[in-house]
């Protein structure tokens, strides 16, 4: 006859503390009250120690490192688009300055969001490393003896065969060591365990995280980010020189850069022409070609959003484009001293309506600056113009002159995307609209400024990551451990066989899991008792 029982929850005795739970530290007492033990520094430090290496403590931290990338979302970075917030600095110039102070322009560069990093770090290890210590001390450890009432455990039941309890105890071990248990037996028990991997689950995915804020501080100490602007037919290659934004690891020195060349050749935007989501854009393609090294041969790619050009693990990434209006400027002693593009920042993405300044330092007899405006398909509103679609289908440029000292002499830095005005004046010259082809004359004979045409650049984000695989195999290794904690079940199985005295054997075999939110150790328990059975059955009939 087998009697099997419910699990219940088992309620420790009044005044005695629950299995599990932390012992508790006896106080003296006095007719004050509780009196607890001083401290000292010592204390406190230990006390600090195991605040922070609580998983509370680590869950708070890995919250508030998700919040603090948020800004990093929303806010232009510098060291991935350092033309946004040039932008931004023109549109919000009152805010900016702030955000600036704030470290919101480079946030995962900010002493703040490494001090989260760190004490991330630090708590995850000081919580993990010792944990894995014991797991490895006792991941070979037999599982403990059998209690003397299986009947009290959770689950339990009681067979009765003709077997003696050696023959019993025989069958169960063989039984449960073909369902990959680990055994444990003695005289009149067996003892037997599954499901260790839960904890090494658990364990793994500790360290996983561990892993994936190491590769983080790897590409940290030893990458670098950088910012190129590059205008069709142009070239450029990776060295500090040649790059608008740099961004190094605290480990890189310029002879560690990857040592390629790259030249634009063209750039293709398409974009909806009809529906309601006409200007939207619908294909962006860089043909450029590369050199890997000096004398290496040179490869074509096509670059488009999302697809990187790799090259010796740098990955060069598309992440804007705009257009360059070309100037020919002749000064008043007739000589050429600016005929290049001039790359415009665009100031509305839905039509391309972009802005930017010229600086001619080398105008005789005084120097030239202007500042303009690009409109790439250009109608008049009301008289006024503006751009209605993202293509160059009617591009015009409109330019207000200025005369004087552009201040780069001074040995203060300015933008190329700014003019300084104070030490210059405004020629009394009306802004006109140009077309591709047409000219406008200065007064006062200070020469003559042609539009012939543009061009278009492209934005480039280059980026030496060595932290990015391990950080991929962390997350591997990370989810691995998430799925070994939910899906396994640690469990215990105690077996007993007693001789009855007429005969037979009477045989308690009881369990319980040890985490089981999930359920179904019941069932699995049921089947355990039934192939317990039959093995005893068949031992009967040999």
């Amino acid at each position: 006859m087998t009697e099997l029982r419910t699990p219940d929850t088992a309620q420790p005795a009044e005044g005695q503390p629950s299995e599990g739970a932390p012992p508790v530290r006896k106080t003296r007492q006095s007719r004050a009250g509780v009196t607890y033990p001083r401290l000292g520094l010592v204390g406190w430090l230990r006390w600090s120690w195991r605040q922070l290496t609580s998983m509370r403590t680590a869950l708070i931290l890995l919250f508030l490192l998700a919040v603090a990338s948020v800004p990093g979302s929303f806010i232009p970075q510098q060291g991935v688009n350092a033309s946004a917030v040039q932008q931004y600095y023109v549109t919000h110039p009152a805010l900016a300055p702030w955000l600036n102070r704030l470290g919101l322009f480079n946030v995962f560069a900010a002493p703040w969001f490494a001090a989260i990093y760190l004490l991330l770090f630090l708590s995850l290890a000081g919580c993990v490393v010792p944990r894995t210590i014991r797991l490895a001390r006792t991941a070979r450890a037999l599982p403990p003896p059998a209690p003397r009432n299986l009947a009290r455990l959770p689950s339990s039941a009681r067979l009765e065969t003709t077997l003696s309890p050696d023959q019993a105890l025989a069958a169960a071990t063989t039984m449960l060591s073909r369902r990959r248990f680990r055994m444990r037996s003695s005289d009149d028990w067996v003892s037997a365990e599954k499901g260790h991997r839960r904890e090494a689950g658990n364990l793994l995915f500790h360290l996983a995280l561990l892993g994936v804020l190491v590769s983080i501080g790897l590409g940290g100490v030893f990458g670098y980010k950088a910012n190129r602007l590059l205008v069709e037919g142009n070239t450029f290659a990776d060295t500090v020189t040649n790059l608008d934004v740099y961004h190094p690891g605290r480990l890189v020195s310029p002879g560690d850069l990857a040592p390629f060349t790259m030249t634009l050749n063209r750039f293709n935007a398409s974009y909806v022409t009809t529906g309601i989501d006409r200007g939207q854009p619908a294909a962006f393609n860089a043909q450029v070609s590369y050199s890997s090294k000096p004398g290496a041969p040179t490869r074509g790619y096509d670059l488009q959003v999302n697809h990187p050009l790799v090259v010796d693990g740098v990955r060069v990434f598309l992440i804007g484009h705009g257009f360059a209006p070309v100037f020919r400027i002749t000064d008043g002693a007739g000589q050429v001293v600016f005929n290049q593009p001039v790359p415009f920042i665009a100031a509305e993405t839905s039509t391309y309506t972009s802005e930017g300044v010229i600086k001619v330092p080398d105008a005789r007899p005084q120097q030239l600056g202007f500042i303009g405006v690009f409109l790439p398909t250009t109608v008049s509103e009301d008289g006024r113009l503006e751009s209605v679609f993202p293509a160059a289908l009617n591009p015009m440029v409109s330019l207000v002159s200025y005369a004087g000292n552009l201040g780069l002499d001074s040995g203060v830095p300015q933008s190329v995307y700014q003019l300084n005005t104070a030490a210059m004046h405004r020629l009394p010259i009306s802004p006109q609209p140009l077309a591709p082809g047409q000219s406008i004359k200065l007064p006062n004979g200070d020469g003559t400024l042609t539009f012939t045409g543009y061009r278009q650049w492209i934005s480039l984000a280059i980026t030496y990551d060595p932290g990015q695989m391990p950080a991929l195999l962390s997350a591997i290794a990370a989810l691995a451990g998430l799925l070994l904690s939910f899906f396994v079940r640690r469990r215990r199985v105690f077996v007993r066989a007693r001789a009855a005295g007429d005969g037979r054997t009477i045989v308690h075999i009881g369990g319980l899991a040890r985490s089981d939110a999930s359920g179904g150790f019941e069932t699995e328990f049921a089947e355990l008792t039934q192939k317990l059975r039959s093995s005893l059955t068949q031992k009967e009939g040999e």
